[in-house]
């Protein structure tokens, strides 16, 4: 009797594992390109506003963000006059009409960054969709609620690599 437990357990858990596949997924062919956000809405009555650069390639996405800040948060060697660049890469996912980035923070090259000035551990953010056209993207942070219209300057077409 505990032979035939032990063999329905293990046929159980076999049947219940799947095996992932050895390529990255293909994503959201509408993201696929590099994105930038050339201006923020009201940026000259802000504290701190921060301008992105996406780079969505299959299921991957690569973000250059360029923070300006009036306010000193950081030692003087690190507010670098009240604009900085940080870096980010992960993973995104398109769920009905949210946009979900997780990844981590980088150094310029996009090899994790473990210390220094500004962010580091994991970039975890959200943005509702507002619109998307074949050239603009409006999305608003879930996090602050603040605008973000990416331009689209170049397409990019997913050719999925192996893991």
């Amino acid at each position: 009797m505990s032979r035939l437990v032990f063999y329905l357990l293990v046929i159980l858990c076999v049947s219940a594992c799947r095996r992932l596949p050895d390529v990255q997924g293909k994503g959201e062919a509408f993201l696929q390109g590099i994105w930038n956000q050339d201006s923020v809405a009201n940026s000259d009555k802000l504290l701190n506003y921060t301008q992105h650069k996406f780079k969505f390639t299959c299921d991957s996405f690569y973000v250059d963000l360029t923070t300006h800040s009036k306010v000193n948060y950081y030692t003087d060697s690190c507010f670098n006059g009240g604009v900085w660049k940080e870096y980010a890469k992960g993973i995104y996912e398109v769920r009905g009409d949210s946009l979900f980035l997780s990844g981590t923070y980088t150094k310029s090259n996009y090899k994790q960054k473990v210390s220094g000035c500004y962010q580091i551990g994991r970039y975890e953010k959200a943005f509702f969709i507002k619109s998307t056209e074949p050239n603009q993207l409006h999305l608003e942070s879930i996090g602050n609620q603040r605008a973000c219209t990416l331009v689209l300057k170049e397409r990019i077409v997913c050719e999925p690599k192996a893991l």
